[in-house]
């Protein structure tokens, strides 16, 4: 199960998993059209992927989301916690409170609310087989983006520490909870904040002095959910060129 899976690192994640032999979920909220794109491109390798429409700010579509992955291809084994969302670029003093519940809202309850209905399906407590959970941070929660968007890195920084507490919860009960710290990764996100060429201006503060590809992200995802990392758990892995 991928959240966001349509586009930037979530769909690199979903061609790369697929690519590993995982039938892959395919979450999206409104891109319907690059959520088929990325199903259409596994499916042509041979792979197996369906995509399915969800705003995992909302505990029904989420509910749903992962009782329809449920009918498809069973107990849910392997969570990334991508979608996320940020907004136009300002100062915390003019943010209206609505941009700081949607913030949140998709970020961290979104995550909270996938991870738990995975739990529920990997846990040994719920008979389940156990699996492994990546959420994607950012840079952004190390260095707080100040006079741009605040209150994004502050729910980055809710997710790392999320990530460390439920890996700990749930770590006698078969299940990894890791997370990669993305730094400045050429994607589409940019262009919500009203910056599209972002990295470009920033990737000097780069000791690779480059911005990375998603697929370079998408690796790391992929290396925590397989069995080569089976004693990693509480992790942040940071995918940022030395940043």
């Amino acid at each position: 199960m991928i959240t966001g899976g349509s586009r930037g690192i979530g769909a690199a994640t979903a061609k790369l998993a697929a690519a590993r032999g995982y039938a892959v979920c395919v979450n999206y909220l409104r891109d319907g059209e690059s959520a088929d794109k990325v199903v259409g491109c596994i499916k042509s390798g041979n792979g197996d992927a369906f995509a399915i429409q969800a705003d995992i700010s909302s505990e029904t579509d989420v509910v749903s989301l992962f009782r329809q992955a449920d009918s498809k291809l069973g107990r849910v084994s392997a969570l990334v916690n991508n979608a996320a969302t940020l907004e136009p670029q300002t100062r915390l003093d003019l943010m209206e409170f609505s941009r700081m519940e949607r913030i949140f809202g998709v970020n961290v309850i979104g995550s909270m609310l996938c991870a738990r209905e995975a739990v529920k399906r990997m846990s040994t407590r719920y008979r389940g087989g156990g699996g492994a959970i990546v959420n994607v941070s950012s840079g952004a929660a190390k260095y707080g983006s100040p006079g741009e968007y605040v209150d994004y890195a502050a729910s980055k920084g809710a997710i790392e520490t999320f990530t460390v507490g439920l890996a700990a919860e749930v770590a006698e009960e078969g299940i990894r909870v890791n997370a990669v710290r993305p730094g400045f990764i050429y994607t589409e996100l940019h262009a919500k904040g009203r910056e599209p060429a972002r990295v470009d201006r920033v990737k000097t503060l780069v000791p690779m002095k480059r911005g990375g590809q998603p697929e370079e992200v998408a690796a790391a995802i992929l290396w925590l959910l397989s069995d080569e990392a089976s004693y990693v758990t509480g992790t942040i892995v940071d995918v940022s060129g030395g940043r």
